[in-house]
């Protein structure tokens, strides 16, 4: 790959023994066994377990704190002691050089992977480090995954992908519209659109056959429980000469 990484923290196995990898993560953990140090690499993809033997790096790497960035070089070995609940369990990396990236305070605000409840406002201060919090991480993979199977789908029934403006003149619909003050011209404003039904009518009209767009929405009403305030995403779509069964049918077909 590149001098950070030539494999990431999940994809290492038996088949990668005797191999020389560099690797780079966040420290998930260190546990100083006095002669040995092992250290818990994670990245989006995993964890590996990093072994330094040799009392210079241990030296090195003595004051490294949890959530650091760090870059690690070193031979795939295989594990003596198996993790079967990780993927990268059965091998383990023998450093012969660590690189401190990004040292992390002694003291986080808060546990990054806990059931303990953290403040929202606190949450929201330090967002780089709950986005690391796996279960936010992989909710926000999965939402990644949904959009892109929606396009793919989509792009099979030969809809084409059009973006519609997000500042325009208002159209009101059920809520109240966000203004946007003009700098050009003084006292007029533009309105984020609740939805882009105008714009994708006009281009049926302007003889466009089948258009989607996973458009953001923007409503200044009380937030709802199946959405943020203010602001959420929808699947639109529209279809030329078409029949309301035309309309049900691709729709099945997108949402089994």
């Amino acid at each position: 790959m590149n001098e950070y990484r030539t494999h990431n923290c999940g994809e290492l196995n038996e088949e990668n023994i005797n191999q020389e990898v560099r690797l780079s993560g966040w420290v998930q953990k260190v546990r100083n066994l006095g002669g040995m140090v092992f250290i818990d690499l994670r990245d989006q993809y995993g964890i590996t377990q990093i072994v330094v033997s040799s009392e210079e790096l241990q030296n090195k790497v003595k004051d490294i704190t949890t959530e650091s960035s760090i870059c690690v070089s070193g031979k795939v070995v295989e594990r003596a002691s198996k993790n079967p609940n990780l993927s990268t369990g059965n091998i383990e990396i023998n450093a012969n050089n660590i690189e401190v990236l990004g040292k992390c305070k002694n003291i986080l605000p808060f546990e990054i992977n806990t059931d303990q409840e953290v403040r929202e406002d606190l949450r929201l201060e330090y967002r780089f480090l709950d986005l690391r919090n796996e279960k936010l991480h992989n909710n926000i993979l999965l939402r990644s995954k949904v959009l892109k199977t929606l396009r793919d789908k989509m792009d099979e029934l030969g809809f084409a992908e059009i973006q519609t403006p997000i500042l325009a003149n208002s159209s009101p619909e059920g809520a109240r519209d966000f203004l946007v003050p003009s700098r050009l011209h003084p006292g007029e404003f533009y309105a984020l659109p609740q939805a882009p039904q105008q714009f994708k009518q006009l281009l049926m009209v302007g003889g466009f056959d089948k258009y989607f767009q996973i458009a953001p929405c923007f409503r200044d009403e009380d937030p709802r429980a199946d959405r943020a305030p203010g602001e959420f995403y929808q699947l639109d779509f529209e279809m030329a000469y078409s029949t309301q069964e035309d309309v049900f049918k691709v729709l099945e077909d997108v949402v089994p």
